[in-house]
């Protein structure tokens, strides 16, 4: 099942083409002009273009202040080092799980070796 995926400014850019190899429509905020405006224009963005945000910032991962059920859905990656192949090993981590599960309205924590979604 292929998903739409946004990747956030501080995601790296190699993110966007490894989605997109793996089967999905992605499209990163560099492309559309929306680096640095702030969170509520982007998962704006998202949710007029149905799309699944992916990043590493951890202000998007309060449901208190974005609930899940207000979204297309949330990827926030916990990489153990933000460097490039760590963030995209555990991306690759998660898209094993797109086949069996839910995206839409989900925040997704996606860890090494796990990932934790809140509804």
């Amino acid at each position: 099942m292929a998903v739409r995926f946004k990747v956030d400014e501080n995601v790296p850019l190699d993110a966007k083409s490894l989605l997109e190899a793996a089967g999905h429509d992605a499209e990163s905020v560099h492309d559309e002009g929306l680096a640095g405006h702030p969170d509520a224009s982007l998962l704006n963005a998202c949710r007029r273009e149905g799309r699944v945000l992916v990043t590493l910032d951890l202000d998007f991962a309060d449901i208190r202040q974005h609930p899940p059920s207000s979204h297309e859905g949330i990827w926030v990656l916990r990489p153990p080092r933000q460097s490039i192949r760590d963030t995209l090993a555990v991306l690759t981590g998660a898209l094993s799980l797109v086949s069996r599960e839910e995206t839409h309205g989900r925040l997704w924590i996606v860890e090494p070796r796990r990932v934790r979604i809140r509804e």
